[in-house]
């Protein structure tokens, strides 16, 4: 999620990204309830992770993210975002064979809760400054919220 590899789509603002966010909170357990669960714990292709590790993947940013979203409202500024260890995240976590239903609820409650400090966050708050690790390049935290729903819409692809 730095700028290089950004998800933010163009011309996309704040309210349209949390709205996209409430239905995916919605959506995605009524769409991965519909799969057994070894096609779940499976990955799809040698290497790949498997649905339920994506997932794990989504809550290791929702987790990373939900800090950014709160911690840039009350940091000088410019907020310097730090990178984590996605691969290694998900390995240890035990993503991919932990109860589908368990997984789910985690991602949901998480992601409601970046829904309530997105959607509460004060206007002027929203344009604080962002930097990322390896890049002069700023960006606000308006854009690294919206950077966020877009990069889970990435990952949610990948479910299908």
């Amino acid at each position: 999620m730095w700028p290089e590899n950004q998800y933010a789509l163009p011309g996309t603002t704040l309210t349209d990204a949390l709205t996209r966010l409430r239905q995916h909170i919605d959506q995605l357990p009524v769409q991965l309830s519909a799969l057994s669960v070894s096609a779940l714990q499976q990955p799809r292709q040698p290497g790949k992770w498997s649905r339920q590790e994506v997932v794990g993947h989504l809550i290791d940013s929702a987790l990373n993210n939900l800090r950014r979203f709160t911690e840039a409202q009350f940091s000088p500024q410019p907020y310097r975002t730090q990178s984590y260890a996605q691969e290694e995240l998900v390995r240890v976590n035990h993503y991919g064979t932990m109860p589908p239903g368990e997984l789910l609820a985690l991602w949901q409650a998480l992601n409601r809760q970046i829904l309530r400090v997105a959607s509460t966050t004060p206007a002027d708050k929203l344009s604080q400054a962002i930097a990322f690790p390896g890049t002069d390049e700023i960006r606000t935290l308006s854009w690294l919220i919206e950077d966020y729903v877009a990069h889970l819409e990435h990952h949610l692809d990948q479910l299908r």
